[in-house]
């Protein structure tokens, strides 16, 4: 077994590299997933997959660990565009449908991501039926992670768990996009202070997405995060954004120039790949 959890240790580097180990083997398919799970964490594992969103759940006698997966070409552009820039005008919503309530509960005026608050609603009943079943078998620390979207899904998870009183131990994320609001980062920096840990390769601009605005963004991150090589890079970056989009009215990101705008993504979207993430954390 290669890597374990350590219960006590919040936002270690070997938890960290555990879980970014959980996050690869969620874009695994089902029997070389649940062998990976097996074999490098110990961790029975089983597969919760509905339309096009995905989660192993995983688990032995002291831990439960989700991990969602993210785009399905984890090492390729594919579907990123998608979810960071097209439509970028119509993501922030209030939620409706059998999960808005829960999602509302972040406060007034809480605003999500359109797209996440869809792949998480596809998948939440099985999820957490499987979830619940292992809880009550024996009741373990809970542990959710996620790479790229899965990590944006993960925050979401981790949301909607604590809103079943299920309150999750530690939520680790690498290279996620924001998921909401000022309201939503608030309740999360609010119900889970000092459980979560976003993990951030200077360069990786998806942490930095989605862009309603290149000047103004609506979206905003919770609190904590663990920066992972030079923390220059980060801010370097947002202005090659801003640059590259140059001289748009309001800075509203669309048509001609949301194509410039990824054009420059693209450039740098190799540190945004869990394999150097995974390097960079030591696992």
């Amino acid at each position: 077994m290669a890597y374990q959890l350590t219960e006590n240790a919040f936002g270690d580097l070997k938890n960290a590299a555990a879980l970014a180990a959980a996050s690869q083997f969620a874009y695994y398919p089902e029997d070389r997933g649940a062998e990976a799970f097996k074999n490098e964490l110990g961790l029975d594992a089983k597969l919760i997959s509905v339309n096009n969103t995905q989660a192993y759940v995983a688990s032995n006698d002291d831990h439960l660990v989700v991990a969602f997966r993210g785009s399905e070409g984890p090492t390729t552009l594919d579907g990123i565009k998608d979810w960071l820039i097209t439509n970028a005008g119509n993501l922030l919503i209030q939620p409706e449908g059998k999960l808005s309530t829960e999602f509302l509960a972040a406060g007034v005026g809480a605003r999500w991501h359109q797209g996440f608050v869809n792949a998480i609603t596809d998948i939440w009943d099985p999820l957490y039926a499987e979830v619940d079943a292992r809880q009550k078998a024996k009741d373990r620390l809970l542990w959710v992670t996620g790479h790229s979207l899965g990590g944006a899904l993960a925050l979401m998870g981790s949301w909607l768990f604590l809103r079943k009183t299920m309150v999750p131990h530690q939520v680790y994320t690498f290279g996620a996009p924001m998921v909401g609001n000022k309201i939503v980062a608030e309740a999360l920096n609010r119900e889970f202070g000092g459980k979560i840990f976003r993990f951030v390769n200077s360069p990786d601009p998806v942490p930095l997405l989605p862009m309603m605005s290149l000047v103004a963004n609506d979206f905003v991150h919770c609190d904590s995060h663990n920066v992972l090589g030079p923390s220059e890079a980060s801010a370097n970056l947002l202005v090659y954004l801003k640059e590259s989009a140059g001289g748009v009215a309001d800075g509203v990101l669309s048509g001609d120039v949301s194509e410039k705008v990824w054009g420059a993504l693209q450039a740098k979207m190799m540190a945004h790949f869990l394999d150097d993430y995974r390097k960079l954390i030591g696992g």
